[in-house]
């Protein structure tokens, strides 16, 4: 079931390469200048087999691939070898390439064909294990591999073929006849074979930028144990430097240093260089590039813009061209699963940790965005602070131009915290987490940006009258004005300590008229209480002794001095006293005042306990009578 799976999905793919092979070929015009082929053949082969079973050692399934894959190039190059009926060989020839219409495919005929018979011989060296006698098919499929192999280093050394591909034919020649003599024995020209592969892709991995780089250092390393067995076999005698060294032998690698340089110039040709804080990486996407060389000349158009909101609006654009480009990089890097994820085990450059090529120009290129995007806030302060100092600015200056409106502290708060947030999103840039360099100056701009925040929050508070919570936001403004200032990494794209050496000396002046204006504040307080509008609630001048106030009234007949008739003050009574003397007080007859309603009697008697009684519910008897 596992195999129907893989062999469907391979089916799969063969089918979209089919598609691709099959898309017409546009034919130049007549004067048109000769198409240069540049075939990757290291990296060609090596993905080829990584897809088509060689990632599990499964020479015999490559080996299929390779079949039917010659026969769709053969078919789609219109290249047969004879019809249905009769077979006639046909080789690619010079002629096939020297024609106007020629494609760059025609090389891979002779590349598939000696991966075919190579991919068979590790088949057959798997199974000699077991069986002795196929040791001898594995040699004569090596040799054949090895005819394949020459035939395509001819090819390429024509001059339809550029450096790099005549150097990576030469290597791949000089590795499949390495592999051959290797099997039979030959230690000696097995040896000078390989080293020839290893010294032509050890020059080649430095020719490359550095995400080419893989490949080729990855080759020179899986070279390295059979050179080893080889020197071993040789005998201990001989030096293996001397031995296997290239360069000084004439006539085996002649022109290997000028294909390296001219290699490196195409390669500088071919694509754009970008260099960021220490790390060369290329730049593929045709996006990119155009956005790279765009921004080139972005400080001149700034210069010469007339205004603030003519430089805004430029950045603005310049943005929107950013974001596609990063689109590019991104649809880039899911289009390839491989480039999803960090290399295992690569080295980074200084500031790149783990990242290969491709997911480092992401993170330059989210970098500039956010640069463009700081920038673009920092003019937006400066057009807001010109209608801060001076208002009449803003009357003079017409809306179009940002104009007609009065800026208040407040609003500048406010921009600095989204630059802040700008400067925080490019603390967290992916893969640049562990570059301390990086981080350090990412602080220090949030130290900076953060003084100037304080500043504007102490200048509102100040117009609110808060005085103390100024004096403290004033504070704290020069702390982090004087940290950022005294930073040995300062941000090399923001250099703002000349700013901050100013802020700092405004501070000190601002600090101190805020705490004169708090002083005159209690001042203005007391003298509130002191001259109200009632003069009667104000303090005599005994409780008032310690501040020093004109008062007018102290000349004249009635100087609030001091009280000699102290205020009447309430004195709580005790109840107790009074119950005790009750029992000793003869209250007045009251007989005058009860109304008689009787003769004098029996009822006359009663006279006030029965009123008493009837008042609290006894004596109803005596009450009804």
């Amino acid at each position: 079931m596992v195999e129907s799976k893989a062999e469907k999905a391979e089916v799969g793919r063969e089918d979209v390469e089919a598609d691709k092979e099959n898309m017409d070929v546009e034919e130049p015009a007549a004067d048109a200048p000769m198409k240069v082929f540049t075939v990757e053949i290291l990296r060609l082969i090596k993905d080829m087999q990584l897809q088509h079973g060689l990632r599990h050692g499964d020479f015999q399934r490559y080996r299929g691939y390779c079949s039917r894959r010659v026969k769709r190039l053969r078919k789609t190059l219109n290249l047969p070898q004879g019809d249905r009926r009769h077979y006639k060989k046909r080789n690619v020839t010079l002629a096939n390439l020297e024609k106007p219409n020629s494609d760059e495919r025609f090389l891979h005929i002779p590349l598939m064909l000696a991966e075919r018979t190579w991919s068979y011989a590790m088949q057959l060296r798997q199974e000699s294990n077991t069986e002795p006698r196929k040791r001898f098919h594995l040699i004569e499929k090596l040799r054949k591999s090895c005819v394949y192999a020459l035939q395509l280093q001819d090819l390429c050394a024509s001059e339809r073929c550029d450096a790099r591909t005549k150097l990576e034919a030469e290597a791949y020649s000089a590795w499949i006849h390495g592999s051959l003599h290797f099997e039979l024995g030959l230690w000696q020209s097995a040896a000078e074979n390989l080293k020839k592969a290893q010294v032509i892709y050890e020059n080649l991995a430095q020719a490359m930028p550095e995400e080419e780089q893989t490949v080729y250092r990855a080759k020179v390393e899986e070279l390295q144990p059979s050179l080893r067995y080889c020197a071993y076999n040789v005998g201990e005698n001989a030096s293996v430097n001397d031995l296997l060294e290239m360069r000084g032998q004439a006539g085996l690698l002649g022109n290997l240093s000028h294909l390296v340089a001219q290699t490196k110039a195409e390669s500088m040709e071919a694509f754009q260089m970008m260099e960021w804080r220490g790390r060369s990486v290329t730049v593929r996407p045709e996006k990119v590039r155009l956005f790279l060389l765009s921004i080139q000349e972005l400080g001149r158009s700034l210069e010469k813009a007339k205004d603030y909101p003519a430089k805004i609006e430029m950045l603005e654009s310049v943005l929107l061209d950013c974001k596609d480009a990063i689109a590019a990089i991104k649809d880039e890097i899911k289009q390839d699963p491989k480039l999803r994820q960090p290399a295992a085990g690569e080295a980074g450059g200084p500031a790149g940790g783990g990242l290969i090529g491709i997911q480092y120009l992401l993170a330059y290129m989210s970098y500039t965005r956010l640069k463009l995007t700081l920038e673009r806030n920092l003019f937006l302060v400066a057009q807001a602070k010109l209608t801060l100092d001076d208002p009449n600015v803003a009357e003079k200056t017409p809306l179009a131009s940002g104009g007609g409106k009065k800026t208040k502290p407040q609003d500048l708060s406010r921009l600095y915290e989204i630059i802040l947030q700008n400067v925080t999103e490019m603390q967290q840039l992916g893969g640049m987490e562990h570059d301390a360099a990086y981080q350090a100056e990412m602080e220090q701009l949030a130290l900076s940006f953060r003084a100037f925040r304080c500043y504007y929050i102490a200048i509102t508070l100040v117009a609110m009258k808060r005085w103390r919570e100024a004096v403290a936001m004033y504070e704290r403004s020069r702390k982090y004005a004087s940290d950022a200032s005294s930073s040995k990494t300062p941000c090399k794209d923001f250099d703002l300590r000349g700013e901050l050496k100013q802020l700092i000396a405004t501070i000190e002046g601002c600090k101190f008229s805020a705490h004169a204006y708090s002083v005159l504040e209690d001042d203005t307080a007391d003298d509130t209480v002191l001259f109200g509008k009632s003069q009667k609630s104000s303090k005599p001048l005994y409780e008032r002794l310690s501040h020093y106030k004109e008062d007018a009234t102290l000349n004249s007949r009635n100087p609030n001095v001091f009280k000699l008739i102290p205020e009447m003050e309430p004195i709580p009574a005790k109840p107790l006293f009074f119950d005790l003397a009750l029992n000793f007080v003869d209250f007045p007859s009251l007989d005058d005042k009860i109304e008689q309603k009787g003769s004098t009697g029996k009822g006359a008697t009663a006279g006030m306990s029965g009123f008493v009684k009837g008042l609290f519910g006894w004596g109803g008897g005596g009450a009804s009578k």
